[in-house]
């Protein structure tokens, strides 16, 4: 095992591992080496899990099932998605009318999306299947008309296969420079995710320790909502590596295969 830290850090007080999925429990589809068995020994030992992203293309229950298929098993209520986030914020909200740039399919995960105006909220999401001049100036004009600003998330990039492609912070970027407001964030790295995940385990933040591999989302994002933060050298650490990137990570190991290895020292 392969660990660096650049200071102490007592970790016998966590209470929560929340763990990003998709660079750090698996990539392009397959399962990180060591990552099945290390989930095992957590769960064994009696942590509590959640399991964070920012996919927001997918229904929390096919994110579920997929992860089944390449070995990763999880409850549905283990996973916290920006969706998890937008439900906490406006679910029971009365008198909420929301304007949603979101996939097709996931429009009956936000039920207070309408097609009419007046809006109370415009919510940006994975909005490949939709985006266009219209869909865009209808959001600047609702948002113009006063109506709140939430995404629910805002990445540069996603990584497949085939390389990087544009992610939903283009979109958001854009109408927040075109109406001079700026979006409330839901998913990672905003604090309200962070806040709302370790809520939802009953843990409070400073017993979390999040880990991921992504710099700028997971890392930053964690240290930022006050709890312990890994980073693994798997995913987009080598990406981020090479840009300069850094989150500032309590500490860094290889990969989540280590993490056990960590919690079970307490600290280093």
């Amino acid at each position: 095992m392969s660990v660096s830290s650049s200071e102490y850090r007592d970790l016998s007080g966590i209470e929560a591992v929340l763990l990003d999925l998709e660079g750090t429990l698996y990539s392009s589809g397959r399962l990180i080496p060591g990552a099945s068995d290390a989930l095992s020994i957590l769960r064994e030992s009696g942590q509590i899990l959640r399991f964070l992203t920012n996919v927001e293309s997918k229904s929390p229950r096919t994110i579920v099932e997929e992860l089944g298929g390449i070995g990763i098993e999880i409850a549905e209520d283990e996973l916290f998605t920006p969706f998890s986030a937008l439900s906490a914020v406006i679910g029971s909200s009365e008198g909420s009318r929301v304007y949603g740039m979101v996939a097709q399919g996931l429009r009956s995960n936000v039920p207070c999306i309408v097609d009419q105006p007046p809006y109370t909220h415009v919510l940006v999401g994975d909005c490949r299947e939709i985006l266009s001049y219209e869909r865009l100036d209808e959001a600047y004009r609702a948002l113009n008309n006063g109506a709140a600003f939430l995404a629910l998330q805002r990445g540069r990039y996603l990584k497949r296969d085939d390389g990087r492609h544009v992610d939903t912070g283009a979109v958001v970027a854009g109408l927040e420079y075109a109406c001079g407001v700026s979006a409330r964030v839901l998913g990672k790295p905003a604090y309200d995710f962070f806040s709302l995940a370790a809520s939802d385990a009953g843990v409070d933040l400073s017993h979390c320790l999040v880990v991921g591999d992504d710099a700028s989302t997971d890392i930053k994002g964690g240290s930022d909502a006050g709890a312990m933060t890994v980073q693994v050298r798997t995913g987009k650490f080598r990406d981020q590596l090479d840009e300069g990137v850094n989150g500032g990570s309590n500490f860094v190991i290889d990969s989540i295969a280590d993490l056990p290895r960590l919690l079970s020292d307490g600290a280093i």
